[in-house]
């Protein structure tokens, strides 16, 4: 799989792809209760991530995306991580598909000076948080989160990382 495959930025015309791949994942595979009406930022992908001075970012392979991952630029520093989906069969260490979009966020967090990350997921994604978990990523209260943090009303597990350890 190491040809025909690309990390790019993603725009408005993605939405499409973009949402065919996260909706399933999300209410099929994970049975997460959330609908496209509450999410509706994934059909402006350049107002709600790379306007705000984050990114949006896909994997490709042969031409479709099969993971992604958006930052929100949060100020003082500060960036949430949304939308980080892979497609099943091209999760695991094996691929490394999650791991070079993170690794792609924190390498474009470095270039604006975004030194803290923040997300929200849901407890029962245990692969998931193992995931962060093995990326430095710090289990953290709800409250300790930044004002500006945007709480989405499915999320109970909240991480934090400080990129200056």
């Amino acid at each position: 799989m190491q040809k025909n495959h690309a990390i790019t930025q993603l725009s408005n015309a993605d939405s499409e792809q973009i949402i065919n791949l996260i909706l399933p994942i999300q209410q099929i595979e994970n049975n997460v209760p959330v609908t496209l009406a509450d999410q509706p930022d994934l059909l402006d992908i350049e107002n709600a991530y790379i306007h705000t001075g984050g990114g949006f970012w896909g994997y490709r392979h042969e031409g479709e995306i099969v993971g992604t991952i958006g930052l929100i630029n949060i100020g003082n520093h500060g960036g949430t991580i949304r939308k980080m989906f892979v497609k099943k069969e091209y999760r695991g260490k094996e691929l490394g598909v999650a791991q070079l979009l993170l690794e792609a966020l924190t390498a474009y967090c470095k270039t604006v000076g975004i030194t803290d990350l923040y997300l929200g997921t849901v407890h029962t994604l245990k692969a998931a948080i193992r995931f962060y978990e093995r990326n430095g990523f710090q289990q953290t209260a709800k409250a300790d989160l930044p004002a500006s943090f945007p709480v989405m009303q499915v999320d109970d597990t909240f991480f934090h990382l400080n990129m200056h350890r």
